[in-house]
């Protein structure tokens, strides 16, 4: 019952609009549903590596830590200013082309950098481990791969609303704005998590 009662507030907890679940959509858009999907695998790889560290002991320290958790702050700001620069000076017709990087990649990076992400692990996940149900670690690898499949549901939700947007054969300037408002989106992440306190 209570994998069920988590599962259930992971799910809510992935659907939050973020930068993962934006580029998804707009991966599926340019790329279509199928990369999309495949391109979840990096972010599912990222936060793998935050459960192992968190199962490892790791998560707290560096969760703990001001300066580390700046620096990934500033990484992840850095790379979403990149990302949206990306799509607003590439011009549609080439988004869909290899030249607009991996998406699987672009999934991997923002996931890794984003600080927010690394206390998901450190905090909320752990709020649902009982020390009398046993083994600690092993009861935070399985609610680590349990809010992985929340992502996967999450990831897979957003991607499928840019593969109806994808469908509906958008002129190129529709297409066009829709790549801009993504770019403000994403320097307006950017902007929030620059100012947000890393502890």
């Amino acid at each position: 019952m209570w994998l069920v009662v988590f599962f259930g507030a992971a799910v809510l907890v992935a659907l939050t609009p973020g930068a993962n679940n934006l580029l998804g959509m707009h991966h599926a858009v340019h790329h279509g549903a199928l990369k999309a999907v495949t391109a979840l695998v990096g972010r599912l790889f990222a936060f793998a590596l935050m459960i192992v560290a968190v199962v490892a002991g790791l998560g707290p320290v560096l969760a703990a830590s001001t300066t580390a958790l700046t620096v990934i702050k500033w990484l992840g700001v850095a790379y979403l200013v990149y990302l949206a620069a990306r799509i607003f000076f590439t011009p549609s017709q080439a988004s869909s082309t290899p030249k607009s990087g991996n998406p699987l990649r672009k999934e991997f990076l923002v996931a890794i950098t984003n600080p927010k992400a690394l206390l998901i692990f450190t905090a909320f996940v752990p709020q649902f481990v009982d020390p009398a149900r046993g083994s600690v670690q092993a009861q935070l690898v399985v609610l680590g791969a349990v809010y992985l499949a929340a992502e996967v549901l999450a990831g897979a939700g957003y991607v499928t609303v840019g593969a109806i947007i994808r469908r509906a054969d958008l002129s190129a300037r529709a297409r066009r704005r829709l790549d801009q408002g993504t770019g403000t989106l994403l320097l307006g992440m950017a902007g929030v998590l620059a100012t947000s306190a890393t502890r």
